[in-house]
C-alpha cells in the first residue's frame, strides 16, 4: 500500500510532511478511518451475484418452506488478545498483570435477523466431526427446517457433513457464500462483540478463557435486539429478511 505523501511525491514531485498531507486531506474533506479489508482474491462479479441474484432466492425458498435462514462461522481466541483501556495517571501507561502462557479456544455460532442465536465451544480444531455436532446441536429443538450459510471452508463440505445433511434433509440444508467474503456474513460480526468483550479480561487459565467466552456468548444470546443489529449493518443489510 503506498501513503499519500509518496504518492503525492511520486506523481507530483513535491514534497509534503504528514502535517501538511493531513491538512490538506482535512481541506478535502477526508477524515483518519479504520479500513475495512477486503482479500485481493476476492471477486465482486461473484459478490454481486451473490447480493442480486443468489440470497434472494434462497430467502424466496425460505419463505415458501417456511424455513429459517441461518448464518454461520468458527472462530478462535487466544489467551494473548487484549483490547480495551484502563484508567491511570495522565502521562503514566497503566500495566495489567497477565498470563505470558499461550492457551486459546474454538467456538461456532449460527444466527439469523430474528435475533435468535446458537453457539458451541470446543477445544482443539473445528474438525468435519465438531461441525457435525454443531449441527445436530442447531437442528435440536428447531420445529422450522433451517437453511444454514456458510463460507466454503473445507470442513463444512466434508464428506462427513454432507451425508449428514444428506440425511436430514427434512430439517436442515447448507448454502455457501462466494470465496473471500467474510464480510457477508453477519456472524463475524458475533464474533468481533464477543471478543471484544472477553479481550477486556485477562484469563490466567484455560478455564478463565472459557468461562469469560462462555459468559459473553450467553449474555450476546439474551440479546436478540443486538443480534438483529447485526444485519443493519453496511455489508449485510442484505439478509434482513
Amino acid at each position: 500500500m503506498v501513503s499519500i505523501t509518496d504518492l503525492i511525491r511520486r506523481e507530483f514531485d513535491v514534497k509534503l510532511s504528514e502535517v501538511s498531507v493531513g491538512r490538506l486531506m482535512k481541506r478535502l474533506g477526508f477524515t483518519p478511518q479504520r479500513p475495512v479489508y477486503r482479500a485481493w482474491q476476492q471477486d465482486p462479479a461473484l459478490v454481486g451475484r451473490w447480493r442480486r441474484e443468489e440470497f434472494p432466492k434462497i430467502a424466496a425458498r425460505a419463505k415458501r418452506e417456511k424455513a429459517l435462514i441461518f448464518f454461520a462461522d468458527e472462530s478462535g481466541l487466544r489467551s494473548d488478545h487484549h483490547a480495551g483501556t484502563s484508567w491511570s495517571v495522565k502521562g503514566q501507561t497503566p500495566i495489567v498483570k497477565a498470563t505470558g502462557a499461550r492457551f486459546s479456544l474454538n467456538m461456532l455460532s449460527a444466527l439469523n435477523a430474528l435475533g435468535h442465536f446458537r453457539f458451541m465451544t470446543v477445544e482443539g480444531r473445528v474438525t468435519a466431526k465438531v461441525f457435525r455436532e454443531f449441527l445436530k446441536r442447531l437442528i435440536t429443538g428447531m420445529e422450522r427446517k433451517i437453511f444454514l450459510i456458510v463460507d466454503g471452508h473445507p470442513t463444512h463440505k466434508a464428506k462427513l457433513v454432507r451425508a449428514f445433511v444428506e440425511a436430514n434433509l427434512d430439517r436442515i440444508e447448507l448454502f455457501f457464500l462466494p470465496p473471500y467474503s467474510p464480510e457477508l456474513n453477519p456472524d463475524e460480526l458475533a464474533w468481533a462483540h464477543v471478543k471484544t468483550k472477553v479481550a477486556k479480561r485477562t484469563a490466567q487459565t484455560k478455564e478463565e478463557l472459557k468461562a469469560a467466552v462462555d459468559r459473553a456468548l450467553r449474555q450476546l444470546q439474551k440479546m436478540p435486539d443486538i443480534i438483529s443489529g447485526f444485519f443493519h449493518t453496511p455489508t449485510c443489510m442484505y439478509a434482513n429478511v
